[in-house]
């Protein structure tokens, strides 16, 4: 193998970034033109790996010495106890830690747009506010949808839906702790990362970045419509009152839902959702706890289940394996139900950036994991084993109008936290749709700045009326759901996640001991590029990069049966049912 060459190629010899051979057998890379101002870090193709990496390792050193007794666990346990309080260390304060662990950098030295290293440090950290705590409520807010868990198991029956949401949980979080791997590895103060959009860019390429936005935008918008349809029904289903004669049509009750979003959208930062989200994980709990018991009081919702599945009225039935009315369409359209019960995983990375310190999502993540899953398998069994092939979705729904006050108690809760995981929904997906679009496209100003904050109080209306033409288009919430969860949630949770990690272990893992980064520069030298290096870097680490890909590739594959599902059955149940597009008619009886 050909050593490293003694030749030290000057950032102002090729300030554009190209590689060039300055040896037989070396590549060397020169300084990134973002860091000279002309690129943005978001797009800047010539970011080495080994510069995104070594500058994250040092911002998480630096973030080993950030408080964050002020929020979070950390700060209900103080009050608690009565704790004296920890200052929370400024930004300025951790600039300086930051500077003591660099040896390589001078803090008077600016960059490319005159900024110094403790300027970058202040600026980026300004904005990351949300700790561990809060990361637990968000995650659950956001994950944590029960009643829709019934349903999935009335078509698999007590042990397929039991085996089912056992396995998705676990490799849910498989995939998460996959994400979160790559963050802390590519993330920075310096480089730092915005979304799951930036993450594939940094793996993989620009390509992969305007597939991944494109495609999580969908998915946000479809999130933001499924609970226009949701909560529609409930507000719909409450106006019908326990005498069966309603006063609100349907589409008009998703109207109001919409309203409510132009409204309430206008809060940009997660920060303030994440209190809104604590309240509604409790809330979630309450409709479950009370649904779960009512259901043992009350017969089904026969006109419900009806109405949306064709199910005659009959005596309950329950099946410990798959049922025998059960279709292929059903098993995976209630597969992809559950694929949709875990699919948090697409906005981890913003969330993870919007952290005092990314590498604590751990904690939070884990703990709502289990938290969810006991959630789902508890609720899902006692709902199926009372109502059986009439389980309706959602869950609360399918309580009669004989037990009207319990039935409005479910839907007036859950349209409280159905409207706050759709500010979590929207906030999101605004924010992605402003900064892959509106900035890095048109250049338009930050989100923070006068004009910014000007344009999302227009976006975030228009946002909302088109998903309430969609949710209308569609009042279908189990096929809708089932569509989402193939199209989008199947792949942010289970397809991207381990190929994104095995591209990120082989430019890892095919860094030699003999090749050099210089920070100062942003300089990096290699012995070899292309293939020979992709080779390398994948052996290091085979059987587990071999399983990774072997599972995204059957990820990909379930996406595509399931998509056939759930767009057939919407077909069927246009043709045969009595719902159509933009209904007056309740989906929920």
């Amino acid at each position: 193998m050909d050593k490293i060459s003694d030749t030290k190629m000057s950032a102002d010899a090729h300030p554009d970034g190209e590689k060039v051979d300055t040896k037989e057998g070396t590549v060397s890379v020169s300084q990134p033109s973002a860091l000279d101002g002309k690129q943005s870090i978001y797009s800047d193709s010539t970011i080495t790996f080994e510069n995104y990496a070594y500058w994250a390792k040092r911002s998480r050193e630096v973030e080993k010495n950030i408080s964050t007794d002020d929020a979070g666990f950390a700060y209900w346990r103080k009050r608690l106890f009565r704790k004296s309080e920890a200052p929370v260390q400024n930004s300025s304060a951790v600039a300086e830690s930051s500077a003591k662990h660099t040896s390589t950098t001078n803090d008077s030295t600016a960059d490319g747009w005159g900024i110094t290293e403790t300027e970058w440090e202040q600026a980026q950290r300004a904005g990351r506010t949300a700790t561990w705590g809060s990361i637990f409520y968000l995650i659950t807010t956001d994950i944590l949808g029960p009643t829709n868990v019934p349903w999935a198991i009335s078509q698999m029956g007590y042990g397929p839906g039991a085996v089912l949401y056992t396995v998705f949980g676990a490799l849910a979080c498989y995939s998460g702790m996959q994400l979160w791997r790559i963050f802390v590895g590519l993330d920075s103060t310096r480089f730092p990362m915005r979304n799951y959009g930036d993450v594939a860019f940094r793996v993989y390429g620009n390509w992969a970045r305007i597939f991944v936005n494109v495609l999580q935008s969908f998915q946000f918008f479809l999130n933001v419509a499924l609970l226009v349809v949701s909560n529609g029904q409930g507000l719909a289903q409450m106006a019908v009152g326990a005498n069966g004669h309603g006063f609100l049509c349907f589409i008009v009750a998703e109207v109001v839902f919409v309203v409510i979003g132009f409204v309430l959208g206008q809060i940009r930062t997660l920060q303030r959702l994440s209190y809104l989200a604590n309240i509604a994980i409790w809330l979630n709990i309450i409709v479950v706890i009370m649904t779960m018991a009512v259901v043992y009081e009350y017969p089904p919702n026969y006109a419900a289940s009806l109405t949306s599945y064709g199910t005659p009225k009959g005596p309950v039935k329950t099946a410990g394996y798959w049922p025998e009315s059960s279709t292929l369409r059903d098993k995976v359209n209630a597969m992809m139900n559950a694929v949709f019960a875990y699919g948090g995983a697409t906005i981890f990375n913003e969330l993870m950036a919007e952290m005092r310190r990314p590498y604590d999502f751990w904690k939070g993540f884990i703990l709502a994991e289990i938290f969810i899953y006991v959630c789902y398998l508890l609720s899902g069994m006692v709902v199926y084993s009372a109502q059986g092939q009439f389980t309706f979705n959602p869950a609360y729904q399918g309580i009669p109008n004989s037990a009207y006050k319990f039935q409005t108690l479910g839907n007036a809760i859950s349209f409280i936290t159905g409207v706050i995981a759709a500010l979590l929904y929207g906030n999101i997906g605004i924010k992605v749709f402003y900064n892959v679009v509106l900035r890095d496209v048109f250049h338009l100003p930050d989100l923070n700045s006068r004009t910014g904050k000007f344009i999302w109080i227009g976006l975030a209306p228009a946002y909302w009326a088109l998903a309430w033409v969609f949710a209308a288009a569609i009042p279908q919430i189990s096929n809708l759901a089932s569509f989402v969860g193939a199209a989008c949630i199947l792949q942010f949770s289970f397809t991207f996640p381990p190929l994104l990690l095995v591209g990120f272990n082989i430019q890892n893992d095919a860094i030699l001991p003999e090749e050099e980064f210089n920070p100062t520069t942003g300089h990096t030298q290699r012995l070899d590029s292309g293939i020979k290096r992709w080779i390398r870097g994948y052996k290091k680490k085979f059987v587990w990069n071999t399983f990774d890909v072997l599972y995204g590739i059957g990820a990909l594959g379930a996406a595509g049966l399931g998509i056939w599902a759930s767009v057939t059955s919407m077909h069927t149940q246009f043709e045969g049912g009595s719902l159509t597009p933009f209904t007056c008619a309740n989906p929920a009886g």
